[in-house]
């Protein structure tokens, strides 16, 4: 038996802000997706990402505390180039997100930022730099 991956789940607050969020950055989740307890978007590759609201989790594990003292999942969205990590970024943060890492071109190779999704997840978004 070889266990494969195949979805990240993410504990969520707000379900409608949390689908909304994802959506801006093109997933696709049903029609729907924000009114109920759980939804999950197909991911490039087939991979899910799956979203439960707390009290979907408190359902089965009633000793489920949300994580304090900072993040420690992160997903990272490649964009098309430097501009889109640009534009995405300010989109986001116009709708009122946080932004945690205004974009900048790292030593590795990337324009690079950070922004949280509505439960305070670092959500990176990158673009390999021109050569």
């Amino acid at each position: 038996m070889t266990p494969r991956i195949d979805a990240v789940g993410l504990v969520v607050s707000d379900m409608a802000a949390s689908v909304t969020f994802y959506r801006r950055l093109g997933l696709a989740f049903p029609e729907g997706a924000g009114s109920g307890p759980h939804s999950e978007a197909e991911l490039p590759g087939g991979m899910r990402l799956l979203l439960d609201t707390e009290d979907t989790v408190r359902s089965f594990h009633a000793g489920w505390r949300p994580p304090t003292g900072g993040y420690r999942t992160g997903l990272a969205f490649r964009c098309d180039s430097p501009a889109e990590v640009d534009s995405a970024y300010e989109e986001l943060v116009a709708a009122g997100h946080h932004g945690e890492l205004k974009p900048w071109d790292a030593f590795w190779g990337q324009r690079y930022a950070v922004v949280h999704d509505p439960d305070g997840n670092g959500v990176d978004l990158f673009a390999p730099l021109p050569q």
